[in-house]
């Protein structure tokens, strides 16, 4: 069984009305979208900055709270057999560059106050200091027997 084919060189192309000829972008409009793109980026840019630097402090002072939480529950736990040692530090490594100050006062013979400093040593001189402090905790301690 044979078909025939029939030949389409000889037919014209199909006509394509004015629309579909013109369907593409010029420069100019591609250069005014890039602009505008550009001008809605640096807000966003800006803004995506802003949120990571806050997120950076608020994982420092995070940190900071549970670091200063744990050396206030080891300095209670020492208390227990141990009340008449001297618990003050200054700038003792907690982790990394986590520092501590600890300052203890006697209140009288049988209650003390401490006082936990935490922060990060951002300047890397191994000295906490006051604009370095983020978390700030203080309890009493009185001795047991």
């Amino acid at each position: 069984m044979h078909t025939k084919l029939t030949r389409r060189a000889n037919r014209p192309a199909p006509q394509k009305n004015k629309t579909q000829r013109n369907a593409g972008f010029t420069v100019t409009e591609v250069v005014v979208a890039s602009a505008l793109l550009m001008i809605a980026i640096v807000p966003i840019l800006k803004s995506l900055t802003t949120a990571h630097v806050s997120t950076s402090r608020i994982d420092q002072k995070t940190k900071s709270l549970v670091l200063a939480q744990g050396k206030l529950e080891q300095i209670r736990a020492r208390s227990i057999y141990h009340y008449s040692d001297d618990f003050a530090e200054t700038s003792s490594v907690l982790e990394g560059s986590y520092l501590c100050n600890v300052t203890d006062t006697s209140a009288g013979t049988n209650l003390r106050t401490i006082t936990v400093s935490v922060g990060f040593d951002g300047n890397g001189n191994g000295s906490l200091e006051s604009g370095e402090i983020e978390i700030t905790l203080s309890t009493y301690i009185a001795r047991r027997w």
